[in-house]
């Protein structure tokens, strides 16, 4: 009879430890490596600045060239809606430089899926222009001047999170 009952305990014992585990939430490890990035307006978005020349006492435009990858637009500026974010570049002031007027391109009017009304937007390349004034004591040589380019990049179905692209404005004064 002891020896039946060690049987039993025995085969009790080895058919819980083939079982199926339990159903249920599982903890999993996640993969080591980098955490990929979100997608955000950036990721659709680039611009390159030529370096701008100004004698000192003087003025000239530098032009941020945007280029928003096939199939994206960006919001123009001004923007059609106020809960769009329109396309803006912003230039700091500094080293003997300050900023004058932001001019924006003329806008694309186009009709999406996701909007009762056309939107006022920029496809493909556009110049944004930005007017630098030199002061009259500003010192003769290169300098870089800080930017950004803040983006809200949209398909025709989906608008992605608005980013900002950081620039240099490069500038030689003569």
């Amino acid at each position: 009879m002891l020896l039946r009952n060690y049987l039993a305990l025995l085969l009790l014992i080895c058919f819980s430890a083939c079982s199926k585990p339990a159903s249920g939430p599982v903890a999993q490890s996640s993969p080591s490596g980098p955490t990929p990035k979100a997608t955000t307006s950036i990721n659709f978005v680039s611009a390159n600045i030529e370096r701008v020349a100004l004698a000192a006492g003087g003025s000239g435009e530098a032009t941020v060239n945007v280029t928003v990858q096939s199939g994206y637009h960006v919001n123009a500026n001004p923007a059609t809606d106020p809960w769009l974010k329109p396309t803006e570049v912003t230039a700091a002031p500094g080293d003997g430089l300050t900023v004058g007027y932001v001019k924006y391109p003329t806008a694309l009017s186009k009709k999406f899926s996701f909007s009762d009304k056309p939107l006022a937007v920029y496809e493909g390349q556009f110049p944004v222009k930005v007017l630098l004034k030199a002061d009259k004591k500003a010192g003769k040589g290169p300098r870089d001047l800080a930017a950004r380019l803040n983006i809200q990049a949209c398909d025709d179905q989906v608008c992605y999170a608005p980013g900002t692209l950081e620039l240099t404005i490069p500038v030689l004064v003569n």
